[in-house]
């Protein structure tokens, strides 16, 4: 059963006086095994593959640096740590090709190879034949001169995966993934809100998806 979250950015004063706000959805599934306490809570970050060490990473690795830091987290710094963490994500492009029909604007009922002259009554002045009976909408599927137009709108799908390892065995305690699609073209724009919505209620439910709502304002993030 999935359930709905909603993460407050701030009270709706503070959003309007600071600027515009945008809410971001995204679908959010986790499983742990997380220990009721945990006294030491100090970490390192998992060296990433060579080709996935590139400054977008280490970007995103701040923002998760920020929310463990929130929950009480602390970087090792050199000592031995309690935990290691690991990052990674991906950004698909989906397009998606659009066909809407548009009316001819040499269309008139009368011109209709379906056109009834008997249904002249009704909606308009007349009905066609559709399907065995009449109808009084217009379909400009049905037009003599039919039009297309064609477009592509590109969907971008995201994924976010985090999870946290005991040091010293490297067992699991914690694993979630954020799935978000949406128009926006920059990762960057959209990581915040993912990251958030990772760590939303943690350590959260375990094997549940669920969809986390995060509004980000602007000009703060």
């Amino acid at each position: 059963m999935k359930r709905l979250i909603m993460v407050a950015a701030g009270t709706a004063l503070a959003l309007l006086l600071g600027g515009c706000a945008t809410t971001y959805r995204s679908d959010v599934t986790t499983f742990h095994q997380w220990p009721a306490q945990m006294a030491d809570k100090s970490y390192v970050f998992e060296v990433p593959p060579q080709q996935d060490d590139t400054l977008e990473w280490r970007s995103y690795q701040e923002l998760v640096r920020g929310e463990l830091a929130r929950l009480g987290f602390r970087d090792a710094n050199g000592a031995t740590p309690a935990l290691t963490v690991s990052m990674r994500f991906t950004t698909t492009d989906i397009p998606v090709r659009v066909l809407e029909p548009v009316m001819s604007p040499f269309y008139h009922p009368m011109y209709h190879p379906l056109y009834h002259p008997r249904a002249r009554f009704g909606y308009r002045g007349y009905y066609r034949r559709y399907w065995g009976g009449y109808s009084p909408f217009y379909d400009p599927f049905w037009s003599p001169f039919p039009a297309y137009q064609v477009s592509v709108e590109h969907q971008y799908r995201r994924e976010l995966q985090v999870s946290i390892k005991q040091a010293s065995d490297a067992r699991r305690l914690f694993d979630v993934t954020v799935h978000n699609t949406s128009r926006e073209l920059s990762t960057p724009e959209v990581m915040p809100a993912l990251v958030r919505s990772a760590f939303a209620e943690f350590p959260g439910p375990s094997g549940m998806a669920r969809r986390v709502e995060v509004t980000m304002d602007e000009k703060k993030g």
